[in-house]
């Protein structure tokens, strides 16, 4: 497609959905409900780690207006010594995650459910279980879980051929590492620490759920239906042919709504009561029970000659999995150091376990944690050797041909055109006052395709109706729409883009991974195609020509050249209006496994003034370079790009978990828990790069990761730059500021 001409694919379209939100009439799936429907609560873990001794519910279920309890007895169990993956799910951690079975794993971990008529009574029915817990010794920190004598949660974990809290362990090698900094003339090795952090969406997970005649209806606040319905199939034992699951509009979710909680419990209560039940997690479950991103501890050492050429590079990054198995390992160990062109490289990931709620996926999950470490390492090599920091990344960069470690040789990428765009911009020359500090960060996330389906139908005014499988969180209507206007020739707002739940549209995996706009538009530009195609047809058959002598352009069927008649053009209502006589209904559509997504880089520059006083880290001035392929919907492109900025800020001075000595989570509130606000920050700038994937139709590479990836070392660069000092800890919170100042 000729990108330089195009009319919609680059435009700032008004977006689909935005009239609903601003207005209130979105349907968020808090707000659905049915005829005779009741409401389901859940009695959650009082302690941090506790074996289950016995569960009482008579008194419960003998309550007025209780209509049913569940435990883990009801719901399927898995035996630990086989996995079952659900993509990069095990099942049998998620059974035990949604009710516990043998022990309680974390402070608010779900023990037991009820339905009643009321919310207000199926709480109270929630205190008369009567659960007889033998207290555990917990343990909540990471190098306290890894120690010889740690509290171990898991009888059936092992490491290294003793019981163990190390769950995994993941290695990515290049090269000869210890020649590689035998080679080094300068070698710099640093030790860091990071809290967890939550998603921090604004709507919290809710769900109803229909069971008649034992088929399922799931309407939920989720990343992907499909993924919905086959968790709650597995960990119910309804097949999936019998469960519907609809995806509501979603009030955010960062990766933190890519796995579930209250479905298959509300479809085992609605299953028991034959009532439609309903779940809505308040904001205190939410913090507490529901997946932060891991805390990390890493050590990153790397090694460069004089003249400012990387040698070798070995990273060892420990990260959190919660309760159970599973913590982001590949993104750690995997991107940390995939931004350069470094011949010897060595990066372990270590799973580990620790009394805390199960972590779920956060904007390229784990890469943050690694690019924390390894770029503030890289400022400290720059240091040491005198030169400018964005000088050493770019005289390092990843370029086409470049190997990774963790496997790929890079195709065309703009990693290199995003730090010569820092280095040029205004804000990397501006002057720094006093206490004033300038960082810069880079950062590389794998991006996805995967499985999609698409359907393209004219409708009977000449209109087009799009649907697709994906759940739309970063704007893929907008984009789609305006895919679909500039492959037909017509106005986008002729284009409505729907939704499918799993019984009305192919199987689409989920909304993660920066994988939605790349994937949905290859099946909807094929489906699209196919559009076209029949459209033509039909413009033949009316014309009573060869289907070959028409053609499609500016949104009409025309004669493709004088030997091929003399008739007037048919536009797309045109057509329509004869598709019953030409043939029927005007409609294609695709399901395609999609190849071919390329990772995303990003440069990010960051200045700050700190406030000896308070402690206070302002941030003055942030700007984000991204080679973003094709921005098809640039609003919403840079809109990514500021948000990834926000949150990663967040992530650097304010935000963690704080938990009190019996494990308990002590700011499980936005009141406590502090994300930054509009009055923390500055206008963050977005500067896109747009560097064509060859391998999409329309150049789309995925962005909505890469802009969480650099700004945990941007921000703690700027503030060694500011005071001289280093933070090897984050988040660099006041108490943190100053007792480092104090310490001068």
């Amino acid at each position: 497609m000729n990108v330089i001409n195009n009319k919609w694919i680059g435009s700032r379209t008004i977006r689909p959905d935005g009239a609903d939100k601003v207005t209130g009439r979105a349907s968020y799936s808090a707000d659905t409900s049915m005829p005779g429907m009741i409401w389901g609560k859940v009695l959650r873990s009082p302690h941090a780690h506790a074996r289950i001794v016995s569960i009482d519910t008579s008194r419960a279920e003998a309550h007025p207006g209780v209509k049913a309890v569940v435990t883990a007895k009801d719901i399927v169990e898995f035996p630990l010594d086989k996995s079952v993956m659900l993509g990069i799910q095990d099942m049998r951690w998620m059974s035990r995650n949604v009710l516990a079975r043998e022990k309680v794993l974390f402070h608010g971990h779900p023990v037991a459910a009820v339905a009643a008529m009321s919310e207000r009574i199926a709480a109270e029915a929630c205190k008369l279980i009567e659960v007889v817990y033998e207290v555990l010794p917990h343990v909540i920190e990471i190098e306290e879980a890894i120690k010889p004598d740690a509290p171990i949660l898991h009888d059936f974990l092992s490491f290294e051929g003793k019981p163990s809290n190390i769950a995994g362990k993941l290695e990515h090698k290049l090269g000869d590492v210890e020649a590689g900094f035998a080679k080094a003339d300068v070698v710099i090795e640093r030790h860091f620490k990071t809290r967890p952090v939550h998603q921090g969406y604004i709507e919290p997970h809710s769900a109803l759920v229909s069971v008649v005649d034992g088929k399922a209806v799931i309407w939920s606040s989720s990343q992907g239906q499909f993924m919905v319905r086959a968790m709650t199939s597995l960990l119910t034992g309804i097949p999936q042919s019998d469960i519907r699951a609809i995806p509501a509009e979603i009030g955010g979710g960062f990766g933190g709504k890519t796995i579930i909680y209250l479905e298959p419990v509300a479809t085992i209560l609605a299953k028991k009561t034959g009532r439609p039940v309903k779940m809505v997690m308040t904001r205190d479950e939410v913090m507490r029970a529901t997946g932060p991103t891991s805390g990390s501890m890493s050590t990153v050492k790397i090694g460069a000659t004089k003249d400012g050429k990387i040698v070798a590079a070995q990273g060892t990054f420990y990260l959190q999995a919660g309760a159970l198995p599973g913590s982001p390992i590949r993104g750690a160990a995997g991107c940390a150091f995939a931004p350069y062109d470094i011949p010897n490289v060595h990066s372990t990931g270590f799973d580990v376990v620790s009394n805390r709620s199960k972590v779920a996926a956060y904007r390229a999950p784990g890469a943050p944690i690694g690019a924390y470490a390894a770029e503030c390492v890289l400022d400290e090599v720059a240091e040491a050797l005198g030169m400018d920091p964005l000088e050493l990344r770019l005289k390092n960069a990843a370029r086409q041909g470049t190997k990774a470690a963790h496997g790929p040789v890079f195709p065309v990428i703009g990693f290199v055109d995003t730090i010569e765009a820092a280095i040029a911009h205004p804000h990397y020359k501006t002057p720094l006052g006093k206490l004033q500090g300038r960082g810069v960060a880079s950062g590389f996330w794998f991006n996805a395709g995967g499985e999609s389906s698409a359907q393209v139908n004219i409708t009977e005014d000449g209109n087009v109706a799009v649907t697709t499988g994906h759940p739309d969180i970063g704007g893929s209507r907008a984009s789609i729409a305006n895919i679909t206007a500039e492959l037909l020739g017509i106005d986008y707002k002729r284009v409505s883009v729907l939704i499918g739940d799993t019984a009305t549209i192919g199987y689409s995996n989920l909304t993660g991974g920066s994988r939605v706009l790349f994937a949905s538009a290859m099946v909807v530009t094929q489906s699209t195609e196919k559009v076209i195609k029949t459209l033509c047809e039909r413009a033949a058959k009316i014309w009573k020509i060869d289907p070959e002598a028409v053609v499609w352009e500016d949104g009409e069927a025309k004669p493709a050249g004088e030997n091929a008649g003399k008739f007037p053009a048919l536009s797309l209502v045109d057509i329509a209006a004869k598709a019953s006589e030409t043939g029927g209904p005007i409609g294609a559509g695709v399901q395609q496994n999609t190849q071919g997504a390329e990772g995303g880089f990003a440069t990010h520059v960051c200045d700050v003034e700190v406030d000896p006083e308070l402690g206070i880290v302002r941030v003055l001035r942030y700007t984000s370079f991204q080679d973003v392929g094709r921005a098809v919907h640039p609003s919403y492109v840079e809109g990514q790009m500021q948000g990834g900025a926000a949150q990663g800020i967040g992530w650097a001075l304010s935000e963690e978990y704080l938990y009190d000595k019996n494990g308990k989570v002590d700011n499980a509130s936005f009141l406590d828990y502090r994300m930054p606000v509009c009055s923390d920050l500055p206008m963050l700038d977005a500067v896109m790069i747009e560097v064509p994937n060859p391998k999409h139709p329309q150049g789309v590479r995925g962005v909505g990761e890469v802009p969480l990836v650099p700004p945990l070392a941007a921000v703690a660069n700027a503030v060694a730059n500011a005071l001289g000092k280093r933070f090897y800890s984050l988040p660099m919170s006041p108490p943190r500021v100053l007792e480092v100042l104090d310490g001068a």
